[in-house]
């Protein structure tokens, strides 16, 4: 058993697998979500659960959140109910989740007032580099802290890039989740037009797979695309999410709006739930 105790606040298609590989590792994980329900998989496996964040914070060395939403993220820290509401001097927090840079500095100011440290390390893949520990994370924070971190990173991820102080980690992922729309929003443009010119879908994804502009996500998405059936990986919300916070960090080029205006519809119209490449069921209506 690894001597470093983990907390984790925040369980769902990415973090109960996440938690899983660290006790896989030998890590002693406690674990805590809001929708106590969803703690199950992890109990589990192996892990316990908390009776509430202050006792999460309080209990282990190094304490991970992964929950939606800045908000959720604010609310999750909170000082008065949260994890610095206990004493947590000498703890390492690490926020997983995607939220705007300037969420990611007050954070860490929040930590630093109660004498923690704080790491951001949000992550670039989905659901199975999760289970596979093959994410690559985006450092955000002190070198120091991340060093300190490195032994439980490790088995979470295949890559994990410092890239600066509190603030870059979360800029890094608004970045990568950007190119991310533009490769989905341009694929479901290519198969649709050819399907609108008489060529079938199998062929117009085979033709960009096999070249040189295809890619990861776009030999991923190519079979639920040919399925015509979406369950999120990734949720297309969450996408919306990410490029509404890239817009208001001051992301303004010329593919920006349109990318953020069709994903935002894309959502409203009800498909939020379902996985990204579901954008391209909003581009047929």
């Amino acid at each position: 058993m690894n001597s470093v105790k983990i907390g984790w606040a925040g369980l769902g298609n990415m973090g109960t697998p996440m938690v899983k590989n660290l006790l896989n590792a030998g890590f002693s994980v406690e674990v805590f979500n809001r929708s106590r329900d969803k703690e199950h998989e992890a109990i589990e496996a192996g892990a316990q659960s908390a009776a509430d964040l202050r006792v999460l914070a309080e209990d282990n060395d190094i304490i991970f959140v992964m929950v939606s939403d800045d908000a959720a993220v604010k609310d999750i820290f909170n000082s008065d109910t949260g994890l610095l509401s206990g004493e947590v001097s000498g703890k390492l927090f690490i926020n997983v989740s995607t939220v705007s840079p300037d969420t990611s500095k007050l954070l860490d100011e929040w930590c630093c007032n109660k004498g923690a440290a704080f790491l951001e390390a949000p992550v670039s893949g989905s659901v199975k580099p999760a289970q596979d520990a093959t994410l690559i994370f985006m450092i955000g924070g002190d070198a120091a802290d991340f060093e300190r971190a490195k032994p439980v990173l490790e088995r979470l991820g295949k890559l994990h890039v410092h890239v600066g102080a509190a603030g870059t980690g979360s800029a890094a992922k608004l970045a990568i989740n950007y190119l991310l729309g533009l490769n989905l929003q341009g694929l479901a443009e290519t198969v649709l037009f050819a399907n609108a010119n008489g060529v079938k879908t199998e062929d117009m994804l085979t033709i960009v797979n096999e070249g040189a502009i295809g890619n990861g996500i776009t030999k991923l998405k190519s079979a639920s695309i040919l399925s015509n059936n979406f369950p999120a990986a990734f949720a297309l919300k969450h996408l919306a999410k990410d490029v509404r916070l890239a817009t208001e960090q001051g992301m303004n080029t010329p593919l920006s709006k349109p990318l953020y205006e069709s994903f935002t519809q894309a959502r409203d119209s009800g498909l939020g739930d379902e996985d990204v490449m579901a954008i391209i069921k909003y581009l047929q209506r």
